[in-house]
């Protein structure tokens, strides 16, 4: 079975056993000081695999299940069978890390879900793919042009520190996808500038 299946899997399972389970909930939801003072390093990870409702896990789920699908198998060839989750997983940690240590001493804080490790494979996606035509709210367009106005937005919105989205995570996420997709295969940049000359939409 796919790797990406088995993270949407795994997602949908445990999100809608915490759904109705307040302690399970807040045994993997991202919460600083349960790092900080009792080592819980776990949730780094585990934050990923819940979501605040149906909607948020849906549409980090969806996104996920088209996106991952196509990058699964260059992750897979870089870096063997297990590359994709691999380069998942760096996703979930490295996209919190920052918010993680802004926030370590701040006991009301709390983060969940999978969205900057989604933005890694959605940015990873764009390296190799920038003219190809993505959906986003039923309106059409080129993937890079999502991609600046996706990275434009969220630094707005981060900026004036409002709402309950971590816009961070998702700043984090998307540059950790292009900088480990990089790393991996030094090929893809070239490729990438490339293909911006020769636009294709």
């Amino acid at each position: 079975m796919p790797i990406t299946l088995v993270i949407i899997a795994i997602s949908c399972i445990v999100s809608f056993m915490a759904f109705n389970n307040s302690r399970l909930m807040n045994d993997l939801i991202l919460w600083p000081p349960a790092i900080t003072r009792q080592r819980e390093y776990h949730r780094l990870v585990t934050y990923g695999v819940v979501h605040a409702d149906f909607g948020h896990l849906l549409f980090n789920m969806v996104t996920l299940f088209f996106f991952g699908q196509q990058m699964e198998p260059f992750f897979t060839q870089m870096l063997g069978p297990l590359g994709f989750a691999l380069f998942y997983i760096g996703g979930l940690v490295l996209s919190i890390l920052p918010t993680y240590l802004k926030n370590r001493a701040n006991p009301n804080y709390r983060s969940l879900g999978a969205s900057g490790a989604v933005s890694a494979v959605l940015f990873a996606y764009i390296l190799l793919a920038p003219w190809q035509r993505i959906i986003v709210l039923v309106v059409p367009m080129p993937a890079i042009v999502y991609a600046l106005l996706y990275t434009g937005y969220s630094l707005y919105m981060d900026r004036r520190g409002q709402g309950n989205v971590n816009h961070s995570a998702h700043l984090w996420g998307a540059a950790y996808g292009v900088i480990f997709t990089l790393l991996v295969n030094h090929r893809v940049l070239p490729h990438f500038i490339d293909a911006l000359t020769h636009p294709g939409y």
